[in-house]
């Protein structure tokens, strides 16, 4: 009976497996891959998948990523042996991952899948700039699908003087995945491009038509930038002077943000109606503890977030602490400890710093990628 299925039941029943068990799915049998094959939307996953943690080390240790996988809680490796160059992410665009080499200082960003082995360099920008801060925003249309419409912004950073040597860059670069092109959109106040080139790093989040990005200075602010008016302007932190850590973190729409301070908690605020920062919960002092090692200090604490999920981090081989939700409209959460990644197929994995990502995994090849 299964292996007489019309293609358009077998791909539905397709779309409900998790990447692990849809691609020993497809191998199955010869009907099963054919129908994976003719129907590529079958390997894109809905949106009540949860997503998978990535993690890449931010040294070049060999080419390889690690994945977790929270459907059977299990750690796996990929080999990025198809990369040209060695890369940090930045952002993840719903099932692929935007990044930028490692071996340049000029800015040169690229896209990739680490599950179907793709990768693409996106035009170079209309300016050569080191350093600049970096935005993307994912559209609504296949936001889950292997095929995205998005748009990325670069501010400020450094670029060549007429003159000679360097100056920093006072304008605002968007790509659009549709056009394939860079142009130039605006300018920005030079007290933000400065701030923004030499105390921001990546890490963006958009939300209601807003990018913000986070300066790293103490005490800490965010940086906005108004797509629609092409205007600036700049946010509070909550306890800024005293945060070890802080970063921007976008959750179902909305901006987050997560930060501890020396010997406290570690909190997680939502920004609210009139820019007003409200406290929304802690990390669980016995995790909190836990995470720390009885350091307390939150100072080397990495974190990442996606829809309904947040992680703190550290290195590959440290416990993380994790926060999900369990029902969004009822606003029910969990917290929960994660063991970090020691052992692989039995195998010792060496300990690493890594930057982490959350990524909808995919199996389906990418047309822009191409």
């Amino acid at each position: 009976m299964w292996s007489n299925l019309p293609f358009d039941i077998l791909a539905k029943i397709f779309s409900f497996l998790s990447p692990d068990s849809l691609a020993c799915a497809r191998s199955a049998c010869r009907h099963w891959h054919t129908c994976a094959g003719t129907y590529p939307s079958s390997l894109t996953l809905p949106q009540h998948h949860q997503a998978w943690f990535l993690a890449l080390p931010t040294r070049s240790r060999g080419q390889r990523c690690y994945v977790h996988n929270p459907v059977i809680n299990n750690w796996h490796m990929l080999s990025l042996d198809f990369l040209p160059d060695p890369i940090r992410p930045v952002a993840s665009i719903g099932t692929l991952i935007l990044v930028r080499p490692t071996n340049c200082t000029i800015l040169q960003l690229a896209l990739c899948n680490p599950f179907t082995r793709q990768f693409r360099y996106l035009p170079m920008l209309n300016i050569t700039r080191t350093n600049p801060a970096v935005g993307v925003v994912t559209l609504e249309s296949g936001h889950h699908g292997p095929n995205p419409h998005f748009r990325v912004y670069v501010a400020g950073g450094m670029s060549e003087a007429p003159r000679g040597g360097a100056t920093y860059e006072a304008t605002l670069e968007m790509y659009d995945s549709v056009d394939d092109t860079w142009q130039i959109t605006g300018f920005m106040p030079m007290e933000f491009a400065v701030r923004l080139t030499v105390w921001t790093p990546n890490e963006s989040v958009y939300s209601n038509g807003v990018m913000y990005w986070m300066t790293s200075a103490r005490a800490y602010s965010v940086m906005g930038y108004e797509i629609n008016s092409n205007t600036w302007r700049e946010l509070s932190v909550p306890m800024a002077d005293r945060l070890e850590f802080a970063v921007l973190l976008w959750r179902n729409g909305r901006l987050t943000l997560a930060g501890g301070t020396s010997g406290g908690d570690g909190c997680i605020w939502e920004l609210k109606e009139g820019d007003n920062w409200c406290l929304i919960d802690k990390v669980p002092s016995e995790l909190g503890m836990k995470f720390l090692g009885g350091k307390r200090s939150w100072g080397s604490t990495k974190c990442v977030g996606s829809e309904g999920a947040i992680c703190l981090y550290r290195e590959l081989g440290s416990g993380m602490v994790m926060w999900r939700e369990i029902e969004e409209k009822s606003e029910k959460r969990e917290w929960f400890w994660l063991e970090g990644c020691h052992l692989i197929g039995g195998k010792q994995v060496q300990n690493l710093a890594i930057k982490g990502v959350f990524l909808q995994p995919n199996l389906a090849p990418s047309c822009i990628l191409n």
